[in-house]
Order: C-alpha cells, then sequence, then structure tokens
C-alpha cells in the first residue's frame, strides 16, 4: 500500500497511523510517533505499527532527558545511538537492532535533503586452492633448481605453504630444527604472536622433513634475519618460471591447506547440516571447546598413514 498519486495515504494506512493510542508513552509521545510515522508514509499497516512503536519510545526516551519533541532533535543519528544503548537495556539484542533500524529509517525518510549513502566496499574472499596436480608441478620445479640449498628452500616454501599454512612474517621465522617428528607425524613450531604447533599434512612430510634437515639451525627459507622482508621473492619467482602452471602466491598456498584440513574435519558437511552459511559465529563456539592434545591433533590433521 502506498500513497496515492495526489500524495493521500491509503485509507487502512491512516487507519493504522490515527489507531495508535498506546498507553506505554504519553500522549505527546504518541503524537509524535504519529506525526513522523505518516510523513514516512510506510508501505503497510503493519510496517507503520513497528515504526510508531520505534518512533513511541524513542520520543519516551526524549522526555526523561528533557529533549523537544521534533524529529530534529530526535531523529539524528547520535541520539538514536544514545537512545538504543541507554533506553533500551531491558529487550532482547535482537530487538535493539529492530529499533535502531527502524528509526534510522524514518530518519532516512524525513529528509529534505538525504546524505548519499555509503559506497559499499567489495569483501574480501579466500583465495582459490592449488591443485593437487599443480603442487605436484611445483615440488618438480623446486627439485629442478640448481643448487641443493635453493631446492631445500623452494621445497620448504611449498611445504609449509600448503602443507601447515605457514605464510608471511611467520615462515621467515622458521627454523629446520623446527620441524619435528612427533606424535606419529610431523610437526612444524611456529613462534611469534600466534605460537603453536601445526601438524604436517601427510604428502607434504617427506620433503619438509628433508628441507628441515639440510636447514638445521638456520632459517628455512633462507636469509639471515628473520625481520628482513621479501626474502622469498626470489624463491617465488624461480616457482612461477614454468608457464603451464599458475603464479605461485603464498595466499593460496594457505588456501591450499585450509582447504584440504577443512575436508579432513568434515567442515563442509558440518556447515551443511547446521545450516551455517557464514563462519562469524564459529570461532566463540570454538573457543569453548576443550583444546586437543598435540596427539590428536596430528591424527586428525596430519598423521602419518
Amino acid at each position: 500500500m502506498s500513497p496515492s498519486p495526489r500524495g493521500e495515504l491509503d485509507p487502512q494506512l491512516v487507519a493504522a497511523i490515527i489507531a495508535h493510542r498506546p498507553c506505554a508513552v504519553s500522549d505527546a509521545a504518541a503524537a509524535f510517533a504519529r506525526e513522523v510515522v505518516a510523513g514516512a508514509a510506510p508501505q503497510s499497516p503493519a510496517r507503520a505499527r513497528a515504526l510508531l512503536f520505534a518512533a513511541g519510545r524513542l520520543a519516551a526516551f526524549g522526555q526523561t532527558v528533557g529533549l523537544e519533541l521534533c524529529a530534529e532533535a530526535l531523529l539524528c543519528e547520535p541520539m538514536i545511538e544514545r537512545f538504543v544503548l541507554c533506553g533500551t537495556q531491558h529487550l532482547s539484542p535482537a530487538s535493539r537492532r529492530t529499533l535502531r533500524s527502524n528509526l534510522r529509517y524514518l530518519a532516512r525518510a524525513l529528509k529534505a535533503h538525504r546524505e548519499p549513502m555509503p559506497t559499499p566496499l567489495p569483501r574480501e574472499r579466500a583465495k582459490a586452492p592449488y591443485s593437487p596436480t599443480e603442487i605436484d608441478g611445483f615440488l618438480r620445479l623446486a627439485a629442478a633448481q640448481s643448487t641443493e640449498a635453493k631446492r631445500m628452500r623452494c621445497q620448504a616454501l611449498i611445504c609449509l605453504g600448503a602443507g601447515a599454512g605457514i605464510v608471511a612474517g611467520e615462515l621467515r621465522q622458521i627454523r629446520g630444527a623446527d620441524v619435528l617428528e612427533r606424535c606419529g607425524g610431523l610437526l612444524v613450531t611456529v613462534r611469534g604472536a600466534r605460537a603453536r604447533s601445526v601438524p604436517v599434512l601427510c604428502r607434504y612430510q617427506e620433503p619438509l622433513t628433508e628441507a628441515g634437515a639440510f636447514a638445521g639451525e638456520r632459517l628455512i627459507v633462507g636469509g639471515r634475519d628473520p625481520a628482513r622482508r621479501n626474502v622469498t621473492d626470489a624463491l617465488t619467482a624461480a616457482l612461477s618460471s614454468d608457464s603451464a602452471l599458475p603464479r605461485l602466491q603464498a595466499g593460496r598456498l594457505r588456501s591450499t591447506w585450509l582447504s584440504e584440513a577443512a575436508a579432513l574435519i568434515g567442515l563442509q558437511a558440518f556447515m551443511a547440516a547446521a545450516g551455517v552459511i557464514c563462519s562469524q559465529r564459529l570461532g566463540d563456539i570454538a573457543a569453548t571447546l576443550p583444546a586437543r592434545s598435540e596427539t590428536e591433533m596430528v591424527a586428525l590433521l596430519g598423521g602419518s598413514p
């Protein structure tokens, strides 16, 4: 139901607005709600009632803090936020979000000169993982390097990224001695802010063990200073020299590990069964679960076959 060509509201909509006489707010607050909702011209009586409820509660709050009951004073972003934070503690989080959305709708609808809407920014998506055939191609390129040192460093770069999900600053700090055979598999000790032990996926264990033994106490991908940037650029260039293969990217190596690890733990089946599309709340749930032992982690994510 929408306004007629002459600007008159639908009779049912007018009736719904006029009939709004709530006991929970003052007559002045109810009158304010009727006025602003009529000016917003909602599309249905149900929508009108939802807007009347929100506007009436906002007006009642405005009276408690001594504000004039007018759209200019109440239907502005700072006042709406103050109301939501200070005047709706007794409501559920979902109800508070609905109130704020409805009040923002009224504020936009009643402005003679509307502010431009924010430009939507693209959401960063996960990079595409490499296929097993592409990984095999990168490992063959690593084995074809001119020196043993370069062969081992290229091998480590691929295996740490696609086999353990380690890239960027963490990768530069890994030493050969941080690659350990333990708990029936292979573990990589990661240092820094997110220190942890990462099980290595089965297919990468043998070449990474070889690279770790060659490096020993030295940095496994080369260099002398873990803080040095771009230390893997030469290795990446060497592994991107075959036109039959895509360019090697650290982000895609990590996506390869994430994809294979997710398949091992049955993540897709779990999300499908739970009806979960976005993983926004999974971190909150995971934080409540007991930590797995190192042996369990290796068995789940990278134990020897």
